[in-house]
C-alpha cells in the first residue's frame, strides 16, 4: 500500500454502473474529508465554465466522441493541483483505462505520491439490472426513487417537490446491457492490474450503504475510525 503525506487517504472507487457507487463516494468523503474528483462532474464543469480544456471537451462531445485520455489527463491534473486535493482525494470515474491508470500514476509522481487503495464495488449482474431498470428519478429537483426499494408516497411523484418521476433514457434494458458490457471490457484490465501490485479491495456491494461502507472501512485501515 502507497505511503501519504499529509495523512489524508489516496483512494481510487471502482464499479459498474448500479453497484451504489455514488452513495459510498458520498459516506466515505462526508467521514473522512477527502475530496471527491469525478471525471464527469469535471467534464461538465470545464464545459460550463468556457476554459480552454472546457472548449476543447464540448467539441469532442458535440461529435458523440469519446473524450480522450490525454484531455481527460489534462482536466485531472489542474483537479488534482488544487488545495483541497493536497491531503486526499477518492477519484470516482477515472481512471477507467490501463492507458488513464498509467497517466494517474504519472500525476502522483510528479507530486511524491501514490495511491492507497483501489476500491471495487461489486455486486451481481442480475442485482444491477433490477436495481437500474427500475430506478426512477424526478425531472424538477433530481430525486432518486425505485418502483420497489423506495417508491414515493404518491405513484409517480415526487415527495420533495411534487415533480413528476421518469425512467432515464439509459437505464432501460438495452442500454444497461451495453453499458456493463463496455464497463467489463474496460476495467477487467484495470482491476487485473491493481491486483498485481497489491492495491485492490474487492467489497461485496449489496445489502444497506452502510454495511457496504462497513466492509470498505474493514479493508482500509484508519478509515472508519475518521468519522
Amino acid at each position: 500500500m502507497g505511503g501519504r503525506r499529509g495523512g489524508g487517504f489516496r483512494l481510487v472507487l471502482l464499479g459498474a454502473p448500479g453497484v451504489g457507487k455514488g452513495t459510498q463516494a458520498a459516506e466515505i468523503t462526508k467521514r473522512v474529508g477527502l475530496a471527491h474528483v469525478s471525471t464527469g462532474d469535471l467534464l461538465r464543469a470545464a464545459i460550463r465554465e468556457g476554459s480552454p480544456v472546457g472548449r476543447k471537451v464540448a467539441a469532442i462531445v458535440d461529435r458523440g466522441e469519446l473524450v480522450p485520455d490525454d484531455v481527460v489527463g489534462d482536466v485531472m491534473a489542474e483537479r488534482l493541483s488544487r488545495a483541497d486535493a493536497a491531503d486526499g482525494f477518492l477519484l470516482d470515474g477515472f481512471p477507467r483505462t490501463i492507458a488513464q491508470a498509467d497517466l494517474l500514476d504519472r500525476l502522483l509522481a510528479e507530486r511524491g505520491q501514490t495511491l492507497d487503495r483501489v476500491i471495487s464495488i461489486e455486486v451481481p449482474e442480475p442485482e444491477i439490472f433490477d436495481r437500474l431498470t427500475g430506478r426512477r428519478w424526478c425531472a424538477r429537483c433530481g430525486a432518486v426513487y425505485h418502483v420497489r426499494y423506495g417508491r414515493p408516497r404518491v405513484e409517480g411523484v415526487c415527495d420533495r417537490c411534487g415533480g413528476e418521476l421518469r425512467q432515464r433514457s439509459d437505464d432501460t434494458e438495452g442500454v444497461i446491457r451495453e453499458r456493463l458490457r463496455a464497463y467489463r471490457e474496460q476495467t477487467a484490465p484495470l482491476i487485473a492490474r491493481y491486483q498485481k501490485t497489491g492495491l485492490l479491495l474487492t467489497v461485496d456491494g449489496r445489502g444497506r450503504p452502510d454495511e457496504v461502507f462497513g466492509r470498505i472501512a474493514a479493508g482500509i485501515p484508519g478509515l472508519g475510525s475518521r468519522a
